[in-house]
């Protein structure tokens, strides 16, 4: 490796600084001051969702989007605090802390570098291919269920009813029906005030800021029902300064209480930032490395823990809104956090007048907005497995720990992968005419698509590994079981794309079992890989140059020409070319 190549691999921000223009420039700050805007409101409602004082939602929107964007690898990819992330924090340290002290601040900086370390971990053992086994099914149904969550966790602060600390979701109902009459009325108006204007803006004027109009016209309707004096509660002045430097506590008793955790989030926080840049990458036509995106999140959260920030990961708003207001490079979110950094030593006295109604009137809208009904829809048209793993993954983070509902919804993909992989597709094919005479292979779907009587044709898909080849044995035996006659099994493995030792000790013990049978197995169509492991096997040498063919084409000639002619004078199938009567050219294709 060059010492150039060495220096943007350690420093990846070097290989868009090089080109740097002054239109670019322009066009990073408009795009960087559009973010700044966004997060504002978010960063104040995300620290209500983890549990934590609302500054502390802004500052993890300050060093973490700066270091994620100048050590990861999308352009466009904002980080910061996030819904799901904020939630997960909540529901499991508030069993260990009282949300708002100071040891759940000091636990949450733990946490923070604790996931951080994991997730950098991961990116710097190249494990960027592991996400791919959290599949798009089991975000959907955690995305859903924290969506819920957060619904529910607002029904308080909506309608002013005071809620037993810690109660599970499906308690909330119950308790705000037998405490309707304590619904405060004018934290109710203020709610949907700031509900209605959220909506109303996203749909007909979205390119204001949703969730800063609706606070502020939340706070307009507080003042005019007459603030604090009325009951109301107010968010309070936010610290007019940036984040201070604090030392995590990373003792090994911390480790042992908050690793599971700490996994958990950097599961999540992995998935969602890697899902964001990849989705904006497609349209951008940017080339997303993971492994680099790994390490960037993991940097951001370790230096963020250092400045009073909580977990970061990727924001899909804030991502959108940067890529569709011109963002041509990272220094754009570069910029979005600097200018949040100077909003907030400007605007923190005027926080003390936003409403705490009004805050919850805006998650809800978000909470609705996660849920993900056009991808339910189709998950639920297209897989009955992949919903039932959405399913349970949305039952699991209602009713279990968070951190154990990724858990579950991995799990259960993992399994699903494994079953589908250890299954691989093997079809009984055979040839057919159409009206022009021209013949193509087909699969034996039903009794009225015709085979040779004596030579079984099979084509397997997939991979051939240790896994797969009991299940590969049995529909072998059972095809050529449910027609004895057929004592020539063909193999065609031109789409098989990889096979192991057990692979190889399958076919070899088979040939052997189905000689004992009275049926010949021979091989046709093999790769270039599988080919060369089957000769490192000695498969080839122990079937031999009889028994392997080139294609398809060449197969059926020798073994057509090798079958029981009396039996064929007698047959009305007639598919192949070689078969007494039939004259007509096939295209073997």
């Amino acid at each position: 490796m060059s010492t150039a190549s060495a220096y943007l691999k350690l420093f990846p921000f070097l290989s868009w600084l090089q080109t740097y223009s002054i239109k670019t420039l322009k066009l990073d700050i408009n795009a960087g001051l559009s973010g700044a805007i966004i997060v504002l409101p978010q960063g104040v409602a995300f620290a209500a969702i983890a549990g934590l004082p609302p500054e502390y939602g802004l500052y993890s929107a300050i060093v973490p989007t700066i270091v994620a964007a100048l050590f990861g690898s999308s352009r466009h990819l904002i980080s910061g605090p996030t819904t799901a992330v904020s939630l997960v924090i909540y529901g499991n340290l508030s069993q260990l802390y009282t949300p708002l002290s100071s040891e759940y601040i000091t636990a949450v900086f733990s946490l923070t570098l604790l996931t951080g370390i994991i997730q950098l971990l991961f990116g710097l053992m190249k494990l960027g291919t592991l996400i791919n086994f959290v599949s798009h099914s089991v975000v959907v149904g955690f995305t859903s269920g924290t969506a819920i969550l957060i619904g529910f966790s607002q029904l308080g602060n909506f309608t002013g009813i005071a809620f037993p600390s810690g109660s599970a979701f499906y308690e909330k109902l119950p308790h705000l029906i037998n405490h309707i009459n304590q619904i405060s009325t004018p934290a109710l108006t203020i709610g949907f005030v700031a509900m209605l204007i959220s909506v109303f803006i996203q749909k007909y004027v979205p390119k204001l800021p949703h969730m800063l109009s609706a606070l502020i016209c939340g706070g307009i309707v507080a003042y005019i029902l007459g603030g604090a004096d009325a009951g109301i509660k107010l968010l309070g002045a936010l610290p007019s300064h940036l984040p201070q430097f604090v030392i995590p506590n990373l003792s090994m008793t911390t480790v042992e209480q908050l690793g599971t955790s700490a996994l958990a989030i950097a599961i999540l926080g992995l998935t969602e930032a890697l899902s964001i840049a990849r989705s904006i990458a497609m349209q951008s036509k940017q080339h997303i490395n993971t492994n680099q995106e790994f390490t960037g999140q993991g940097l951001c959260n370790i230096a963020g823990s250092f400045f009073s920030c909580y977990a970061a990961s990727g924001s899909f708003t804030r991502t959108g809104v940067n890529y569709t207001a011109g963002a041509r490079t990272p220094a754009a979110a570069v910029f979005a956090a600097c200018f949040l950094a100077g909003i907030l030593l400007l605007i923190a006295p005027v926080t003390a007048y936003l409403p705490i109604p009004a805050m919850a009137g805006v998650l809800m809208v978000v909470a609705f907005r996660l849920i993900d009904f056009h991808h339910i829809k189709g998950i639920m048209k297209t897989s009955r497995q992949e919903f039932g793993v959405m399913l349970v993954t949305l039952l699991s983070t209602l009713f279990l720990h968070l951190e154990f509902a990724i858990y579950v919804g991995v799990i259960l993909s993992l399994l699903l992968y494994i079953n589908k992989t250890s299954h691989p597709e093997l079809a009984s094919i055979t040839l057919q005419r159409d009206e022009a005479g021209i013949s193509s292979f087909v699969e034996v779907t039903s009794e009225k698509v015709l085979e040779c009587p004596q030579i079984k044709i099979v084509r397997l898909r997939g991979e051939i590994f240790f896994g797969a080849t009991n299940n590969i044995i049995e529909s072998l035996h059972k095809e050529i079981d449910e027609c004895p006659t057929q004592t020539k099994l063909l193999v065609i493995l031109k789409a098989v794309t990889f096979i192991d030792i057990a692979g190889c000790e399958m076919f070899s013990s088979e040939r052997e079992a189905f000689r004992e049978k009275g049926c010949e197995m021979y091989l046709s169509s093999l790769n270039p890989e599988v080919r060369g492991m089957l000769n490192r096997a000695g498969v080839l040498q122990q079937f031999g140059n009889d028994h392997i063919f080139a294609n398809k084409r060449v197969a059926i000639k020798k073994l057509a020409a090798s079958v029981n002619t009396e039996k064929c004078t007698t047959c009305k199938a007639r598919i192949f070319d070689e078969c007494a009567g039939n004259t007509l050219a096939l295209n073997l294709q």
